[in-house]
Parts: C-alpha cells; structure tokens; sequence
C-alpha cells in the first residue's frame, strides 16, 4: 500500500487545511491527477498524485489542519498487495512521535476517535471561495466569526458580514505609545507572515552574491515587434518570454545555478523550471514554475506564461507548480525600476531580476548612438557557485537576446 501524503509547497510551509477531496475509494487515478484541494498562506493549491492506482482510504477529513508530510490517504499501484487501513493515529508523521519521545502504539482492534482540527495560533480558517470574495469586497477577514466546521469562515459568513451596515467608529482616547516589544508578525497577513519566514530564513542561511548586467534589447525587441504583425491580437508575445527564454538556455553554461540546496547538500537539477514571481491583487506574491522553459518555443512559452498567471491569481495553481522552481525570476519593469535586487527564494540557489526597458546612449562600432537596453540582477548561493560563474551566466544570457530568432 502506498501513501499519499502532504507534499511541502516550500520551505515556508509547515501545514496545510484540506479543504475538498476530489476523489474517493475505490476511484481510479492516473499520475498527475488532482485529488484533493489544500489551502496554505498562499491560497488554494491543488494537489496531484504521482502514481496511477486505486484509492484505498482518506485519512484525513475535511477542514482538518494537518502537517507537511501526514499521510493524507492510501493507494494501491498496480503491482502492489493489498493490505490493511491506516488508523488516523498510524498517518500521523512517525518524527512528531519521536520528537515527543513516545511511540506511536495503536490496537487493531480499537476504534479511532475522530481527530479535531487544529488551527495555527494566529492563523484564521478562510474556505478559497470565501477569502476571494472577501477580497473583491474589500473585507476584513479577521473581523469575522466564523460558522464553519472548526469555526472555519465559509462564504456564507462573508456575505453575512457583507450585508451589515459598517460600524460607527470610535472615538480614540489619546494614550502614550506603546514601547516596541521587538519584531512581531502579529499585524501581517498569513501569505505575508509566510514571505517573511522564507526571506528572514533566505537571509541568514545564504550567503549571497550579487551581479549586474546592462543589455542592449534592441535586436529582441526589434524581432519581437515584426513577428507580432503577423499574429492575431490574442497571440501576441511579451519581451518577458525572451527575457524566461534566456535565462533558461543560459543554464546550459551554468549548470550549477539550476537547482537547490536542502539538509544534505546541493541537488543540481536535470531540468529547467522556471519559477515566476507574480504579484496577487490582494497583496504578496507567488512564484510557480514554468516547466521544461529551455525545451519550448517562444510562443508556447508565451502561453503557458499568461496560464499560469491567469490560475495564480485566480488560486488554481498545481502542487508541483509550487515545489518544482529550480530557479526563479523576477521583473518590475511595469514598475518602472531600473535594477532589482532580489532574495533567492530557498531552496533554490540562485535568482534572476530584471528591470525595466529604458533608453540610454550606447556605442555601436564606434558611434554613439541610443538603444534600448535592459538590466539584468543575479543573487546567487556562494556555497554553489562564484562571481566569476555568475559573470558567464549573465553574459551567455547577453548573447542570446542578440540573435532572437534562435531562442
């Protein structure tokens, strides 16, 4: 019997709400199938299965909090003898009991206690459907009880809380600040409280360096133009296509930036997913994976580019969408800066930043004249690579935003 357990969607996840099971037992299920729905600080993930087989038992209900790594259900492969069900007690991670210095003991015969669902202190219990709305009305979440198994806020309550007349406000009493009682992450957001975890962790464990390059786009954005011509509307390409392109053929000479660093070492990885920043109109920001972006073609890129943006911010994104980045770029071009920045995200080793397009006065065999140039950041692990690597990264990348038609 194999076990379907809660994946990690990151170095900042330490447990997820199952909100919605897609499948039951005895259902038949092929590799890549979403079987269940999980709600994290960053929204509603969808989570895959990666084995075919048949579904034996669903351990955990929904709305129950459960940590990284429970198992959440059992399956049977093809191949595989049956055995029996695992009692609640038995999905429960086998290191929480030897971190609490007790064995797991469990009668075959005894009935098991349905669990509680727990909540994170500090965390509230939103159901996908109701945060967004929430968010569309500009609603404040943690002013909300909610009616919800495990007093999880449902839709429901938020059209309540909708449908009240606003509060009169109170009149303020003046009173003397209070004394700062050293960093808190009391009044942030919970996908905020998560971005914060993974930055501060980023910060004091990578020891990072920084490269940048300025590159002419002239050549990119010259090609990029003709070939809109002669698309429809709907199909027309963005500069940030050729930008994700590059940098994934780039890898080829710096292998060594593609990959991640975990408990036991580096793990360079064998293909290129791009992980891409994209902000939430609610506030934060993602970074799910663009699959294989060294393999496909600019157009096919451009698709699933726009995809994924569109599910991002819709809170439709796949598990592996999530833990498959072996590098990640990030762009505030449309912002207007010139240079980022940024901070690896772990465990990735290295990131890519790019500002926006701008006109500067450039020399071309031996004249001066104005081009369009773009500059591009590097943040990468010098436990994995040096300056010296990260200089070949960013010229290989130079080079190919040259000859635009190759990529």
């Amino acid at each position: 019997m194999s076990e379907f357990r809660m994946p990690s969607l990151g170095t900042d996840m330490e447990d997820g709400t199952l909100v919605e099971w897609l499948v039951a037992p005895g259902d038949s299920v092929d590799r890549g199938d979403i079987v269940a729905v999980v709600e994290t600080e960053k929204g509603a993930i969808e989570i895959e299965i990666f084995d075919a087989g048949t579904i034996r038992q669903l351990v955990i209900g929904v709305d129950d909090l459960v940590p990284v790594d429970t198992v959440l259900a059992t399956y049977q492969k093809s191949d595989e003898a049956p055995v029996p069900a695992l009692t609640r007690e038995q999905a429960a991670p086998r290191q929480v009991a030897l971190e609490a210095g007790a064995a797991i003991q469990v009668s075959p015969a005894a009935p098991t206690e349905p669990a509680t669902p727990k909540t994170a202190p500090g965390r509230l219990r939103v159901s996908p459907a109701a945060r967004k709305h929430a968010a569309d009305l500009s609603l404040d979440l943690g002013l909300m009880v909610g009616t919800g198994r495990g007093g999880a806020i449902t839709l429901e309550d938020v059209e309540r809380a909708a449908a009240q007349p606003p509060a009169p406000a109170a009149t303020a009493t003046p009173t003397a600040p209070a004394e700062p009682a050293g960093p808190s992450l009391a009044g942030l957001s919970p996908m905020r409280r998560a971005i914060a975890n993974a930055m501060a962790r980023s910060k004091h464990e990578i020891p990072h360096y920084y490269l940048a390059a300025t590159i002419d786009m002239t050549a990119a954005l010259d090609w990029l133009e003709a070939e809109n011509e002669k698309r429809p509307v709907t199909g027309r390409l963005l500069y940030a296509a050729l930008l994700i392109k590059a940098v994934a053929k780039a890898l080829a000479k710096t292998p060594e930036l593609n990959g991640v660093w975990t408990r036991d070492g580096y793990h360079p990885s064998d293909d290129v997913h791009v992980g891409m920043a994209i902000s939430l109109r609610e506030g934060g920001l993602i970074a799910p994976a663009l699959r294989d972006a060294d393999k496909k073609d600019i157009a096919a890129l451009m698709a699933d580019f726009r995809d994924l943006v569109k599910r991002a911010r819709a809170g439709g994104l796949r598990s592996s969408e999530l833990s498959d980045p072996t590098i990640t770029v990030t762009s505030l071009g449309e912002q207007g800066i010139e240079t980022v920045f940024p901070i690896i995200y772990p465990p990735q080793v290295a990131i890519v930043g790019f500002g926006s397009v701008v006109e500067r006065p450039w020399a071309v065999d031996g004249k001066i004249v104005s081009r369009r140039v773009i500059t591009a950041s590097l943040a990468a692990d010098h436990r994995v690579s040096d300056g010296h690597r990260g200089g070949l990264f960013l010229a290989a990348m130079d080079r190919l935003l040259q000859e635009p038609e190759a990529l």
